[in-house]
C-alpha cells in the first residue's frame, strides 16, 4: 500500500517540478523580452532611444495578447490590470513620438523624467519597472494557479502518507 502513495508522490512531485520549471522560464522570457526593454526605455538618456526601447516592450505585449485583462486569479486588484498598463505604455510612447524636433533640452528632459515617473517605482529595494504581478504567465494564470496549488498540497499529502505507512 506505502509503494502506491510513494508512485503517486512521486508523479505528483514531478508535476510540481514541471510547473516550477515553466513557471521560471516564462518569467525569465517576459523579462527579457518585456522587462528589460521598458527598464531601458525609462534609463533612456535620449528620446529617440526611449521610443526605441520602449516599442520593443510594446511590440512583445501586442504579440502576446497582453493588452487587456486581470492577472488576478481571486481579487480584481487595479494593481494587476493589464489593460492600463498596457496604455500607459501606449501613452508613454505618443508622447514621445509628439515631441518636437526642435524642442529643447529641457523639454526633452521632462519627456524622459515623465517617462521615468510612468514605468518605474522607487521602493525600499531600488526601482523597479511597474507590470502587474504574474503577467508572464497570463492568459493561464488560473491553470497555473491550481496546477501549482494541487499538485503542491497533493506532493506534500501523499509524501507525508508514504513515510507514515512505510
Amino acid at each position: 500500500m506505502s509503494k502506491i502513495f510513494m508512485v503517486l508522490a512521486i508523479i505528483a512531485t514531478i508535476v510540481f517540478g514541471a510547473w516550477s520549471t515553466v513557471r521560471i522560464q516564462k518569467a525569465v522570457q517576459f523579462d527579457m523580452n518585456c522587462t528589460q526593454y521598458i527598464k531601458r526605455a525609462a534609463d533612456a538618456n535620449t528620446v529617440e532611444t526611449a521610443k526605441e526601447e520602449l516599442a520593443k516592450a510594446i511590440s512583445y505585449a501586442e504579440e502576446n495578447n497582453l493588452t487587456e485583462g486581470v492577472v488576478s486569479v481571486f481579487l480584481h486588484q487595479p494593481i494587476n490590470d493589464i489593460g492600463y498598463w498596457y496604455k500607459n505604455m501606449v501613452e508613454s510612447y505618443s508622447g514621445l513620438d509628439n515631441i518636437p524636433e526642435d524642442a529643447t533640452s529641457l523639454e526633452r528632459s521632462n519627456a524622459l523624467m515623465k517617462l521615468r515617473e510612468t514605468l518605474t517605482d522607487g521602493g525600499e529595494s531600488g526601482v523597479s519597472v511597474t507590470i502587474p504581478n504574474g503577467i508572464s504567465i497570463y492568459p493561464r494564470n488560473v491553470s497555473f494557479f491550481w496546477c501549482g496549488l494541487l499538485s503542491g498540497i497533493f506532493s506534500l499529502i501523499l509524501w507525508l502518507v508514504a513515510f507514515l505507512l512505510w
